[in-house]
């Protein structure tokens, strides 16, 4: 199976090419650049890169959140695009599973962390088992001091990864020496991403069509709307991955 893997879900692009289980090649920028802009440019100069034909991609896996409202947009609107004019198959796989995941053999609680701004983080804890990333804690939007609570409470060790830097102090005081010391473990590998794509099952066309972004939470301006507007509210206006 050849995949074609995205991620745009925060500042990094992370595109990939997979045939077979086999890296053909990857692209990754980590620098705050418009994803709207050179997200296919960066596609196209993948496939040059390893002759490659886009014609010869069967499945499309994209990182569908939570992370940055646009960047996520960005990722499934052009997964979604492509699906529809290569005739290929189209999986999501979360973004913080996708970080989960570089962390690979530790013994440890794994607990991804993306900035969801005002002290706040998107999160999840995971654990490998028998060579399974198994979900431990449940994706969530939540205030930072309330989710190292919640972690203390598993009475285990812990390794942060993803944007640890904006919350080092606090996660150290909480956790000592508990911040990943590996770089690469802190961005999305679009490998990683096609490999967790390899093991779902496709979305039906109909799925396809319904298919949005994980937000986890709604946008400011929305939610302000809705503090005045208590019935106007639509709890299933996400798509789950």
């Amino acid at each position: 199976m050849n995949i074609l893997a995205i991620d745009t879900s925060n500042r990094t692009l992370a595109v990939g090419i997979q045939a077979d289980g086999r890296a053909l090649g990857s692209v990754m920028i980590n620098i705050k650049k418009n994803h709207s802009v050179t997200l296919m440019p960066a596609i196209e100069r993948l496939f040059e890169a390893v002759r490659f034909s886009p014609e010869q991609i069967d499945r499309i896996a994209v990182s569908a959140g939570p992370g940055s409202y646009t960047g996520l947009r960005i990722a499934v609107t052009t997964a979604k695009t492509l699906t529809w004019t290569l005739g290929a198959e189209l999986v999501g796989v979360s973004s913080l599973e996708t970080l989960a995941a570089n962390a690979k053999g530790t013994q440890q609680l794994i607990v991804p962390l993306f900035n969801a701004r005002r002290n706040s983080v998107y999160t999840a804890a995971y654990r490998w088992e028998k060579g399974q990333l198994k979900v431990v804690l449940a994706e969530r939007y939540s205030g930072l001091a309330e989710w190292l609570k919640t972690l203390k409470e598993q009475k285990e060790p812990v390794l942060f990864i993803g944007e640890t830097a904006d919350f080092r102090e606090q996660l150290e005081a909480a956790f000592p020496q508990s911040i990943n010391d590996f770089p690469e473990w802190d961005l999305p590998n679009a490998q990683v991403l096609a490999a967790l794509g390899a093991k779902r099952a496709p979305l039906s066309d109909a799925e396809v069509h319904r298919f949005l972004p994980h937000y986890l939470k709604r946008v400011e301006a929305e939610q302000k709307w809705l503090e005045t507007h208590p019935n106007q509210g639509n709890d299933d206006y996400v798509e789950k991955v």
